[in-house]
């Protein structure tokens, strides 16, 4: 891999221009223009909404390059985070999502958005009512379903610390629990999603088992006495069964029933090791150490991705997972190998600039969620955006 070294000083000249060609795209009422590689239609219009790839994602991550005080922000975004909610409602029903307790993709993160400005108090109940009319989402994965809500529960619980949070989070964990199924090959448990259309049986971050350990690491102690230890051994074996091993790297391939030979292997935060890296990096058990740092060097040997520097797909968010490690192992390697891959990243967004002409103004596939990877390498600690930190 070719990159330039490691150079704190133009990360932060990086992480200051990012912001600003994102502050100067910003129309105000509209929110930011669509960059070409984010539009599924030639006629899909400006202003997406949504934490994933629209303005709640970008403001969330402004504010929190300007809480770090690596930025100092022109506007102040918070204002209108009440007419965002009522686009984000409109565009829901436009789109026939009709998903509005999403985590990536709905209104629970602008309304634990609102709820933080100490101005929007009734966002309380209407986010315990979305936590709890889906918990038991079909999908069962972080992006659409009730994993995703019991992030939210746990993230509200640590904010508030009131007990009616707790409890959302045990009885969302209980619902998960009671989902498990047994494949008789490889012999391991696993949650089916019923997602877009078909039963499948992911294992990743997004879409599958990584994204469930998660937020059940984070919050094994608003479990019910001996909860987290059963989870925690179904989870390992499940995981540990699945994994591929070779040369000394571990990979994860996108399905339990997706055929080894001639199935698509995916090497990013959505589906393969980076994922699960991130997932199950707060699982309390050192005998993982060796499973995620062999996933650590499969995710280096391949290098960075094709797909750009973003989060979802690209470069910087499998240096995250590699800055996950050196966070669990604090073994310096892995804090070298991350903030390589930060500076790749770095020139594949200066590439992209040249290319299109625009900034891409998202948090999960663009600009926003690198100038937050590149904060991370700076301070060395892995806070994936809206997982580790909200």
């Amino acid at each position: 891999m070719r990159a330039p070294a490691w150079d704190e000083t133009r990360v932060r000249e990086a992480i200051a221009a990012i912001v600003a060609r994102i502050e100067a795209a910003h129309v105000p009422g509209q929110g930011w223009p669509l960059h070409p590689l984010d539009r599924e239609t030639d006629d899909e219009a400006d202003g997406a909404t949504a934490l994933y790839y629209g303005a709640a994602g970008v403001i969330w991550a402004l504010q929190d390059l300007q809480a770090r005080r690596l930025v100092r922000l022109r506007h102040d975004y918070a204002s209108g985070l009440a007419p965002l909610l009522a686009r984000h409602r409109a565009w829901l029903d436009a789109s026939g999502l009709r998903e509005p307790a999403s985590l990536l993709m709905g209104e629970t993160p602008i309304l634990m958005m609102l709820h933080a400005t100490g101005e929007a108090a009734w966002a309380e109940a209407v986010l315990a009512r979305l936590v709890e009319d889906n918990m038991r989402h079909p999908s069962r994965e972080l992006m659409w379903g009730a994993p995703g809500t019991l992030l939210a529960a746990l993230l509200m619980h640590e904010r508030t610390g009131r007990a009616p949070w707790a409890d959302l989070f045990r009885r969302t964990a209980d619902a998960l629990w009671q989902s498990w199924r047994y494949a008789d090959a490889p012999g391991c448990h696993y949650l089916p999603q019923h997602l877009y259309g078909r039963e499948s049986s992911y294992l990743g971050l997004v879409h599958g088992l990584a994204g469930v350990a998660l937020p059940l690491a984070r919050g094994r102690g608003l479990l019910d006495a001996g909860a987290w230890p059963a989870w925690r051994e179904r989870l390992l074996d499940t995981l540990h069964r699945t994994a591929s091993h070779e040369d000394g790297g571990v990979n994860w391939r996108p399905q339990l029933f997706e055929p080894e030979a001639g199935g698509k292997w995916l090497m990013q935060i959505c589906h393969g090791a980076p994922g699960i890296v991130v997932g199950l990096a707060g699982i309390d058990d050192p005998a993982l150490d060796d499973l995620l740092e062999r996933a650590g060097e499969a995710i280096w040997r391949a290098g960075p991705l094709a797909k750009g520097g973003n989060l979802c797909h690209g470069t910087a968010g499998n240096g995250h997972a590699l800055l996950a490690l050196f966070e669990r192992t604090g073994h310096a390697r892995w804090l070298e190998r991350a903030r390589a891959f930060a500076m790749h990243a770095l020139v594949q967004h200066e590439d992209d600039l040249r290319r299109y002409g625009q900034p891409r103004c998202s948090l999960w596939t663009g600009d926003a969620g690198i100038a937050l990877h590149l904060a991370d390498c700076l301070r060395a600690q892995a806070r994936f955006p809206g997982l580790d930190v909200f």
